[in-house]
């Protein structure tokens, strides 16, 4: 018997039934050990000794554990088939560790799609662990548990913070930085000034060949007052543009698409794609509909762009047929995987509707026509530009036409591709044209937006900042935290984001800054290539990290909390009003020596009827603070959805609608309300 290890449950079958009978493919579900909580610092590492990790099985994992060593000594051979990136290879290093796994009788492999051709393929072509790929990531978790659990100590100590993080807290500090532009934004007046046409609107643009801001009502009607009603028409030029489609998808672009075009958060994307990735039941078989979602590689190969070329000429012409785009990027881009593409092209996101749930298609829909539309021909553009004159002030119209829609065929959904159609004034060139109206219009500067997601993975990825597999994670946790909240979609940090910020900036500039972080990437990159030792990355890490943390420990003041007036029933103490990750709340001020949480009287907040009793659902919170809704007739009416209640019934299984990621959705079916 040959035992294949994979790490997700959902993938072993579909890989099974393409092995065979003498293959048994069983999951890990995940990683199966970690660092331990004990030791110094609770860091489960000896970092005098050389940095030496003491590694203790995953709670809950000692059964599957003793459940592989039994199937791992009666197999001949052993495939550890675990996901194909550093994460993977290190849970396949720490299964062959832990299983005691002898080196002749395993091999690693690689599956970067769950179909039968890759599946078998990746059989055929193993290898031995990379040990370098291997102490890349396990670099990483040692920097992120360091930094992780020894500065969120002090930001529990000194402020109302309760965790600080190697690239959680460079994001913050982005958002932050950005809010602090906003808040110091001087806004500023100007105008412009419009010609109105029967056909067209032109706008003034330049007084001779000098550019012309306006920035007063003065300047306004000085210039209102040398102006004619008369224009003269003085060139018009046409061009036509090709207008290229875009790369294929890397994890970071299709994470910020989702979010534009789908209203879709990174966390919601990457679940999906997983999903995806493994494989969906689509009738006649199991089949992985996507290839391996962790990459940041925008490459294609040759034996998907071979048939999606004949695919493109058979279906719309050999003039759709375009062309394999190189990318110029190279720094920190790791090309071992292709482009986030589908598996097959012809298997068209029509052909799966009936298989997939909704949010499924609506996101292969985007992988699909983004990979097809990558490899067709350009679209061509008709651009139109005329210029006015009046006593010397210059006014211009533009106007845009597709000649010929080319990848925008498949992908014009996806692109704002109105045309803005000007009149055909050859014929009065040279004339003067009159205008039936000039007016003005005031406006004022705006300061940069606020980050929404996608904005703020697109700032990560481009500052070489975090990786793509944790740009999903990095989002929840500062929301999770209490450090921003979302309105409009965008990020506002909250006060104790300010603060906290504002804490690690006055010790920590020196290591939570981009520089510093984006030069730790490059060298968990050269680990990975065996260009870079790991121990002296650690050390030299280390040695100013822990000097700055013993400083800031003793140095940085702890914000004292206002006090209310009152004295605590129990000690007798003033009473403080505390900051929490819910909001605000009274307590005593001799904490921890006193826990004494004042219980403020709270109006239940009504959300609708009960649809199953005479109570009311209302806003609870659980134990760990969680925010859910109940009927207020608990414990004889066990009504709860973890999702806010719309009041509504579904259609399709009648029960009810809930609220969440900004979509309407059933909490029993998933039905999603369009």
């Amino acid at each position: 018997m040959e035992l294949v290890i994979v790490e997700s449950p959902a993938k072993s079958k579909t890989i099974e039934k393409y092995l065979g009978k003498n293959y048994k493919v069983v999951s890990s579900i995940g990683h199966i050990r970690d660092l331990a909580t004990t030791g110094k610092y609770g860091l489960g590492i000896d970092i005098e000794n050389g940095f030496v990790p003491n590694y203790v099985p995953i709670k809950g994992k000692k059964k599957v554990i003793g459940d592989l060593k039994k199937l791992v000594n009666v197999a001949d051979k052993v495939y550890l088939a675990t996901d194909p990136d550093r994460e993977g290879e290190a849970i396949s290093w720490h299964l062959f560790d832990t299983l005691g796994i002898k080196e002749n009788k395993y091999d690693r492999v690689l599956f970067y799609e769950i179909t039968k051709d890759k599946v078998l393929e990746g059989i055929k072509n193993p290898r031995k662990i990379d040990y370098n790929l291997v102490h890349s990531q396990e670099t990483r978790r040692f920097l992120d548990r360091i930094i992780g659990f020894r500065l969120s100590r002090l930001m529990q100590s000194k402020t109302s913070g309760t965790s600080a993080g190697r690239v959680q807290s460079v994001a913050l500090k982005l958002i932050v930085d950005r809010e602090r532009e906003i808040q110091a934004f001087v806004q500023e007046e100007y105008y412009t000034i419009t010609a109105i046409f029967k056909e067209f609107k032109a706008d003034l643009f330049k007084y001779k060949t000098e550019d012309i801001e306006i920035k007063t009502i003065d300047e306004v009607n000085n210039i209102l007052e040398k102006l004619d009603k008369y224009f003269l028409l003085e060139s018009i030029e046409s061009k036509t543009k090709n207008k290229a489609s875009k790369f294929p998808f890397t994890t970071s672009t299709l994470q910020q698409e989702a979010s534009n075009k789908l209203n879709f958060n990174a966390k919601r994307t990457m679940g999906i794609a997983q999903k995806m990735y493994e494989g969906i039941d689509i009738g006649t078989e199991t089949v992985g509909l996507i290839t391996y979602m962790r990459t940041d590689s925008v490459r294609l190969s040759d034996e998907f762009t071979g048939p999606t070329f004949h695919y493109i000429e058979e279906n719309f012409g050999k003039e759709y047929v375009g062309y394999v785009k190189k990318s110029k990027k190279t720094e920190n881009v790791q090309d071992a995987h292709e482009a986030i593409r589908p598996t097959s092209i012809y298997r068209t996101p029509e052909s799966l509707k009936q298989y997939l749930t909704q949010d499924e298609y609506k996101l292969y829909n985007l992988i699909y026509k983004r990979t097809l539309a990558s490899l067709m021909s350009d679209a061509k553009t008709l651009g139109t530009t005329i210029i006015l004159d009046n006593n010397d002030y210059k006014f211009k119209a533009t106007g845009s036409v597709i000649t010929f829609d080319g990848y925008l065929k498949v992908y014009s959904e996806f692109e704002d591709t109105k045309d803005t159609i000007l009149p055909d004034l050859t014929n009065m060139l040279n004339q003067k044209i009159p205008s039936e109206d000039i007016i003005y219009e005031q406006h004022f500067t705006k300061p940069k937006p606020r980050y929404t997601e996608a904005k703020l993975i697109k700032e990560m990825e481009e500052l070489g900042i975090g990786r793509p597999s944790t740009y999903a994670t990095i989002m929840s946790n500062i929301r999770d935290r209490g450090y921003v909240v979302v309105e409009d979609k965008k990020f506002v940090p909250t006060e104790i984001g300010f603060e906290v910020t504002d804490k690690l900036q006055e010790f920590f500039s020196n290591i939570i800054n981009v520089k510093y972080t984006a030069n730790m990437e490059n060298d968990l990159d050269l680990i990975a290539n065996g260009e870079l030792e790991e121990k002296k990355v650690l050390t030299d890490f280390y040695q100013i990290f822990d000097d700055t943390l013993q400083k800031a420990f003793q140095g940085m003041e702890k914000e004292k909390p206002e006090e209310t007036g009152e004295l605590c029933p129990n000690c007798h103490s003033p009473l403080v009003i505390r900051k929490g990750k819910y909001g605000e709340f009274v307590a005593c001020s001799d904490y921890p020596n006193c826990k004494y949480v004042k219980k403020e009287p709270k109006e239940e907040k009504v959300i609708i009827d009960c649809p199953n009793c005479d109570g009311k659902i209302v806003e609870k919170h659980s134990k760990k603070g969680k925010v859910f809704y109940g009927c207020n007739n608990y414990p004889k009416c066990k009504t709860a959805y973890w999702d806010e209640p719309t009041g509504e019934l579904c259609p399709k299984c009648k029960e009810m609608f809930v609220k969440k990621n900004d979509e309407i959705k059933c909490s029993s079916c998933g039905y999603i309300k369009e």
